[in-house]
Protein backbone atom coordinates (compact mmCIF):
# COMPACT_ATOMS: atom_id res chain seq x y z
CA UNK A 1 0.00 0.00 0.00
CA UNK A 2 1.45 3.40 -0.97
CA UNK A 3 1.67 6.28 1.45
CA UNK A 4 1.67 9.92 0.39
CA UNK A 5 4.20 12.16 2.12
CA UNK A 6 2.60 15.53 2.67
CA UNK A 7 4.75 18.65 2.85
CA UNK A 8 3.05 19.48 6.15
CA UNK A 9 4.77 16.41 7.60
CA UNK A 10 8.22 17.94 7.12
CA UNK A 11 10.31 17.94 10.25
CA UNK A 12 10.72 21.36 11.87
CA UNK A 13 14.45 21.41 11.17
CA UNK A 14 13.87 20.98 7.43
CA UNK A 15 11.31 23.79 7.43
CA UNK A 16 13.57 26.17 9.28
CA UNK A 17 16.92 25.01 7.91
CA UNK A 18 16.34 24.18 4.22
CA UNK A 19 20.00 23.19 3.64
CA UNK A 20 20.07 20.57 6.36
CA UNK A 21 18.06 17.72 4.91
CA UNK A 22 15.96 16.35 2.08
CA UNK A 23 12.63 18.02 1.42
CA UNK A 24 9.62 15.78 1.05
CA UNK A 25 7.50 17.04 -1.84
CA UNK A 26 3.77 16.66 -2.41
CA UNK A 27 2.99 13.93 -4.88
CA UNK A 28 5.84 11.56 -3.87
CA UNK A 29 4.59 8.07 -3.02
CA UNK A 30 6.36 5.24 -1.20
CA UNK A 31 5.40 1.76 -0.16
CA UNK A 32 5.23 1.07 3.57
CA UNK A 33 8.79 -0.35 3.62
CA UNK A 34 10.10 2.53 1.52
CA UNK A 35 8.32 5.01 3.81
CA UNK A 36 10.00 3.49 6.90
CA UNK A 37 13.40 3.81 5.21
CA UNK A 38 12.75 7.42 4.17
CA UNK A 39 11.49 8.36 7.64
CA UNK A 40 14.42 6.70 9.45
CA UNK A 41 16.98 8.16 7.05
CA UNK A 42 15.49 11.64 7.39
CA UNK A 43 15.36 11.31 11.17
CA UNK A 44 19.02 10.26 11.34
CA UNK A 45 20.06 13.16 9.12
CA UNK A 46 17.99 15.53 11.20
CA UNK A 47 19.59 14.42 14.48
CA UNK A 48 23.11 14.44 13.03
CA UNK A 49 22.67 17.90 11.56
CA UNK A 50 21.01 19.24 14.71
CA UNK A 51 23.96 18.09 16.81
CA UNK A 52 26.26 20.21 14.65
CA UNK A 53 24.19 23.40 15.02
CA UNK A 54 25.16 26.04 17.55
CA UNK A 55 21.78 26.77 19.12
CA UNK A 56 23.14 30.09 20.36
CA UNK A 57 22.61 31.22 16.78
CA UNK A 58 18.88 31.14 17.46
CA UNK A 59 19.34 33.63 20.29
CA UNK A 60 21.29 35.92 17.96
CA UNK A 61 18.65 35.51 15.25
CA UNK A 62 15.88 36.41 17.70
CA UNK A 63 17.74 39.60 18.70
CA UNK A 64 18.47 40.55 15.09
CA UNK A 65 14.84 40.10 14.05
CA UNK A 66 13.65 42.21 16.96
CA UNK A 67 16.18 45.03 16.68
CA UNK A 68 16.87 45.01 12.91
CA UNK A 69 20.23 46.49 13.83
CA UNK A 70 23.50 44.64 14.48
CA UNK A 71 24.82 46.96 17.22
CA UNK A 72 21.52 47.05 19.14
CA UNK A 73 21.18 43.28 18.83
CA UNK A 74 24.70 42.92 20.28
CA UNK A 75 23.80 45.11 23.25
CA UNK A 76 20.57 43.20 23.76
CA UNK A 77 22.27 39.82 24.17
CA UNK A 78 25.51 41.11 25.75
CA UNK A 79 27.77 40.21 22.82
CA UNK A 80 30.27 42.19 20.77
CA UNK A 81 29.26 43.65 17.43
CA UNK A 82 31.82 41.54 15.49
CA UNK A 83 30.47 38.39 17.13
CA UNK A 84 26.92 39.22 16.06
CA UNK A 85 28.07 40.12 12.54
CA UNK A 86 29.84 36.76 12.30
CA UNK A 87 26.73 34.98 13.58
CA UNK A 88 24.61 36.79 10.99
CA UNK A 89 26.88 35.55 8.20
CA UNK A 90 26.56 31.99 9.52
CA UNK A 91 22.77 32.32 9.77
CA UNK A 92 22.53 33.61 6.20
CA UNK A 93 24.45 30.62 4.95
CA UNK A 94 22.55 28.17 7.14
CA UNK A 95 19.11 29.47 6.20
CA UNK A 96 19.98 30.34 2.60
CA UNK A 97 18.39 33.79 3.03
CA UNK A 98 19.86 37.28 3.61
CA UNK A 99 17.51 37.76 6.62
CA UNK A 100 18.35 41.48 6.88
CA UNK A 101 18.71 43.71 3.81
CA UNK A 102 19.65 47.36 3.65
CA UNK A 103 16.97 49.71 2.31
CA UNK A 104 17.02 53.48 2.61
CA UNK A 105 19.99 53.48 4.95
CA UNK A 106 18.60 50.94 7.43
CA UNK A 107 18.24 47.19 7.75
CA UNK A 108 14.90 45.51 7.13
CA UNK A 109 13.89 41.89 7.61
CA UNK A 110 13.13 39.76 4.59
CA UNK A 111 9.70 38.09 4.24
CA UNK A 112 11.29 34.74 5.15
CA UNK A 113 12.86 36.24 8.29
CA UNK A 114 9.54 37.76 9.34
CA UNK A 115 7.86 34.39 8.92
CA UNK A 116 10.38 32.84 11.33
CA UNK A 117 9.94 35.35 14.16
CA UNK A 118 6.80 33.96 15.89
CA UNK A 119 7.94 30.32 15.85
CA UNK A 120 11.46 31.29 16.86
CA UNK A 121 10.17 33.15 19.91
CA UNK A 122 8.03 30.15 20.85
CA UNK A 123 10.96 27.74 20.46
CA UNK A 124 13.27 29.86 22.60
CA UNK A 125 10.59 30.12 25.27
CA UNK A 126 10.22 26.34 25.32
CA UNK A 127 13.98 25.84 25.48
CA UNK A 128 14.21 28.23 28.43
CA UNK A 129 11.45 26.34 30.21
CA UNK A 130 13.14 23.01 29.41
CA UNK A 131 16.52 24.11 30.71
CA UNK A 132 15.05 25.66 33.86
CA UNK A 133 12.43 23.09 34.99
CA UNK A 134 12.60 24.24 38.60
CA UNK A 135 11.32 27.68 37.69
CA UNK A 136 12.81 31.10 37.22
CA UNK A 137 15.54 32.36 39.54
CA UNK A 138 15.52 36.15 39.04
CA UNK A 139 18.69 36.66 41.08
CA UNK A 140 20.72 34.44 38.72
CA UNK A 141 18.95 35.12 35.42
CA UNK A 142 20.19 37.14 32.47
CA UNK A 143 17.30 38.10 30.23
CA UNK A 144 15.83 41.06 28.40
CA UNK A 145 12.11 41.77 28.83
CA UNK A 146 10.42 43.84 26.13
CA UNK A 147 7.29 45.70 27.20
CA UNK A 148 4.99 48.05 25.26
CA UNK A 149 2.85 50.63 27.04
CA UNK A 150 1.68 54.24 26.98
CA UNK A 151 3.18 56.92 29.19
CA UNK A 152 0.09 56.48 31.39
CA UNK A 153 1.14 52.92 32.21
CA UNK A 154 4.78 53.98 32.35
CA UNK A 155 4.02 56.60 35.00
CA UNK A 156 1.99 54.17 37.10
CA UNK A 157 4.22 51.12 36.79
CA UNK A 158 7.76 51.76 35.65
CA UNK A 159 9.33 53.52 38.68
CA UNK A 160 8.31 50.67 40.96
CA UNK A 161 8.99 47.91 38.43
CA UNK A 162 12.53 49.21 37.94
CA UNK A 163 13.11 48.96 41.71
CA UNK A 164 11.87 45.36 41.73
CA UNK A 165 14.11 44.49 38.78
CA UNK A 166 17.19 46.07 40.32
CA UNK A 167 16.59 44.41 43.70
CA UNK A 168 15.45 40.97 42.56
CA UNK A 169 16.77 40.54 38.98
CA UNK A 170 19.83 42.79 38.63
CA UNK A 171 21.10 41.08 35.46
CA UNK A 172 17.76 41.32 33.64
CA UNK A 173 17.10 44.27 31.34
CA UNK A 174 13.96 46.16 30.33
CA UNK A 175 13.19 47.64 26.91
CA UNK A 176 10.08 49.86 26.86
CA UNK A 177 8.31 50.89 23.67
CA UNK A 178 5.06 52.63 22.81
CA UNK A 179 2.44 51.92 20.16
CA UNK A 180 -1.23 51.80 19.35
CA UNK A 181 -3.49 48.95 20.40
CA UNK A 182 -3.29 47.09 17.10
CA UNK A 183 0.45 47.63 16.85
CA UNK A 184 1.04 46.15 20.30
CA UNK A 185 -0.98 43.02 19.53
CA UNK A 186 0.81 42.61 16.21
CA UNK A 187 4.16 42.90 17.99
CA UNK A 188 3.13 40.20 20.46
CA UNK A 189 2.15 37.85 17.65
CA UNK A 190 5.39 38.54 15.78
CA UNK A 191 7.45 37.96 18.94
CA UNK A 192 8.83 41.52 18.95
CA UNK A 193 7.66 42.19 22.53
CA UNK A 194 6.91 40.01 25.54
CA UNK A 195 4.12 41.96 27.23
CA UNK A 196 1.83 44.90 26.47
CA UNK A 197 -0.17 47.06 28.86
CA UNK A 198 -3.18 49.13 27.89
CA UNK A 199 -6.85 49.18 26.99
CA UNK A 200 -7.76 46.42 24.54
CA UNK A 201 -11.53 46.18 23.94
CA UNK A 202 -10.89 43.61 21.20
CA UNK A 203 -8.17 41.00 21.48
CA UNK A 204 -6.75 39.03 18.60
CA UNK A 205 -6.56 35.21 18.45
CA UNK A 206 -3.85 33.62 20.62
CA UNK A 207 -3.63 36.74 22.80
CA UNK A 208 -4.05 36.11 26.55
CA UNK A 209 -4.97 38.84 29.00
CA UNK A 210 -5.35 39.76 32.64
CA UNK A 211 -7.36 42.69 33.96
CA UNK A 212 -5.09 44.72 36.25
CA UNK A 213 -7.69 47.25 37.40
CA UNK A 214 -10.81 49.13 36.33
CA UNK A 215 -10.43 52.80 35.56
CA UNK A 216 -12.78 55.73 35.07
CA UNK A 217 -12.50 59.21 33.59
CA UNK A 218 -12.26 62.62 35.19
CA UNK A 219 -12.16 66.13 33.72
CA UNK A 220 -9.32 68.55 34.44
CA UNK A 221 -9.43 72.30 33.81
CA UNK A 222 -7.75 75.52 34.91
CA UNK A 223 -9.12 76.65 38.29
CA UNK A 224 -9.41 80.31 37.24
CA UNK A 225 -11.53 79.42 34.21
CA UNK A 226 -13.73 76.94 36.06
CA UNK A 227 -14.05 78.28 39.63
CA UNK A 228 -17.25 76.27 40.05
CA UNK A 229 -16.78 73.01 38.16
CA UNK A 230 -20.30 71.87 39.05
CA UNK A 231 -21.53 74.42 36.52
CA UNK A 232 -19.82 72.54 33.69
CA UNK A 233 -22.88 70.88 32.20
CA UNK A 234 -23.02 69.10 28.85
CA UNK A 235 -23.65 72.36 26.98
CA UNK A 236 -20.57 74.09 28.40
CA UNK A 237 -18.56 70.91 27.96
CA UNK A 238 -19.42 70.90 24.26
CA UNK A 239 -18.72 74.59 23.83
CA UNK A 240 -15.29 74.40 25.50
CA UNK A 241 -12.13 73.47 23.57
CA UNK A 242 -10.60 70.09 24.45
CA UNK A 243 -7.32 68.20 24.47
CA UNK A 244 -7.37 64.62 23.23
CA UNK A 245 -4.74 62.04 24.14
CA UNK A 246 -4.25 59.61 21.25
CA UNK A 247 -1.36 57.86 19.54
CA UNK A 248 -3.14 58.27 16.20
CA UNK A 249 -5.34 61.25 15.41
CA UNK A 250 -7.96 59.16 13.61
CA UNK A 251 -8.28 56.45 16.27
CA UNK A 252 -11.55 55.98 18.13
CA UNK A 253 -11.74 56.84 21.82
CA UNK A 254 -14.15 56.17 24.65
CA UNK A 255 -14.97 59.85 25.24
CA UNK A 256 -16.19 60.73 21.75
CA UNK A 257 -17.96 57.39 21.54
CA UNK A 258 -19.91 58.27 24.69
CA UNK A 259 -20.73 61.74 23.28
CA UNK A 260 -21.99 60.29 20.02
CA UNK A 261 -24.42 58.07 21.92
CA UNK A 262 -26.07 61.29 23.13
CA UNK A 263 -25.87 62.92 19.68
CA UNK A 264 -23.30 65.32 21.13
CA UNK A 265 -19.81 66.30 20.04
CA UNK A 266 -16.86 68.40 21.21
CA UNK A 267 -14.21 70.50 19.53
CA UNK A 268 -10.72 69.06 19.94
CA UNK A 269 -8.08 71.74 19.40
CA UNK A 270 -5.00 69.72 20.38
CA UNK A 271 -4.12 66.04 20.03
CA UNK A 272 -1.07 64.79 21.92
CA UNK A 273 0.28 61.24 22.43
CA UNK A 274 1.23 61.66 26.11
CA UNK A 275 -1.08 61.77 29.13
CA UNK A 276 1.22 63.62 31.54
CA UNK A 277 2.05 66.36 29.04
CA UNK A 278 -1.68 66.82 28.36
CA UNK A 279 -2.32 67.61 32.03
CA UNK A 280 0.46 70.20 32.01
CA UNK A 281 -1.05 71.91 28.96
CA UNK A 282 -4.35 72.65 30.70
CA UNK A 283 -3.09 75.18 33.25
CA UNK A 284 -3.48 78.81 32.14
CA UNK A 285 -5.82 77.93 29.26
CA UNK A 286 -9.54 77.47 28.65
CA UNK A 287 -9.00 73.81 27.70
CA UNK A 288 -10.70 70.77 29.21
CA UNK A 289 -8.91 67.45 29.42
CA UNK A 290 -10.91 64.29 30.04
CA UNK A 291 -8.37 61.87 31.40
CA UNK A 292 -7.98 58.53 33.17
CA UNK A 293 -8.27 59.28 36.88
CA UNK A 294 -5.10 57.53 38.08
CA UNK A 295 -2.82 59.75 36.01
CA UNK A 296 -3.54 62.61 38.44
CA UNK A 297 -1.95 60.63 41.27
CA UNK A 298 1.48 60.87 39.62
CA UNK A 299 1.34 64.55 38.60
CA UNK A 300 3.81 66.86 40.31
CA UNK A 301 1.65 69.98 40.60
CA UNK A 302 -2.14 70.16 40.49
CA UNK A 303 -2.48 73.35 42.54
CA UNK A 304 -3.75 75.46 39.66
CA UNK A 305 -6.18 72.86 38.38
CA UNK A 306 -9.65 71.67 39.26
CA UNK A 307 -11.13 68.26 38.58
CA UNK A 308 -14.75 67.23 38.14
CA UNK A 309 -16.87 64.37 36.82
CA UNK A 310 -17.65 64.43 33.10
CA UNK A 311 -21.20 65.63 32.33
CA UNK A 312 -21.71 62.46 30.25
CA UNK A 313 -21.77 58.82 31.16
CA UNK A 314 -18.44 57.33 30.07
CA UNK A 315 -18.22 53.64 31.02
CA UNK A 316 -15.31 52.42 33.06
CA UNK A 317 -12.63 50.56 31.15
CA UNK A 318 -10.46 47.58 31.99
CA UNK A 319 -6.71 48.16 32.01
CA UNK A 320 -5.00 44.91 31.03
CA UNK A 321 -1.70 43.22 30.47
CA UNK A 322 -1.70 41.01 27.38
CA UNK A 323 0.73 38.44 25.99
CA UNK A 324 0.90 35.70 23.38
CA UNK A 325 -0.16 32.24 24.51
CA UNK A 326 3.29 30.86 23.62
CA UNK A 327 4.56 32.70 26.72
CA UNK A 328 1.96 31.18 29.07
CA UNK A 329 4.23 28.61 30.69
CA UNK A 330 7.53 30.48 30.46
CA UNK A 331 8.66 30.76 34.13
CA UNK A 332 10.44 34.07 33.56
CA UNK A 333 7.40 35.53 31.83
CA UNK A 334 5.15 34.28 34.62
CA UNK A 335 7.43 35.99 37.16
CA UNK A 336 7.22 39.26 35.22
CA UNK A 337 3.43 39.10 34.84
CA UNK A 338 2.97 38.44 38.54
CA UNK A 339 5.11 41.42 39.49
CA UNK A 340 3.25 43.69 37.08
CA UNK A 341 -0.09 42.50 38.47
CA UNK A 342 1.00 43.01 42.08
CA UNK A 343 2.34 46.49 41.42
CA UNK A 344 -0.65 47.64 39.40
CA UNK A 345 -3.26 46.34 41.83
CA UNK A 346 -1.79 48.63 44.48
CA UNK A 347 -2.80 51.67 42.41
Amino acid sequence: MAKKINRNDDIFCITMFPKLGMRMRDGIYHSNDEWKFVFKTTNIRFMNNLSSIDLNLLVVLDALLAEQHVSRAALRIHKSQPAVSHALRRLRDLLDDPLLVRRGGKLETTPFARSLAPELAAILGKLQALLAPQGFDPAAARRTFRLAMSDYATALLLPRLIKVMRNEAPDCDLIISQGGRETMQSQLIEGEIDLALGVFPERWPDICDQVLFWEDFICVADKSRFPDPLQCDLRRYQESPHILVAVHADSTNEIDTALSRQNAFRRTVAIVPHWRVAVDLVQGTDLILTVARRILSVQNDLSGLVSFHPPIDIPQFAFRQIWHRRRNDDPAHMWLRQNVADLMQDQ
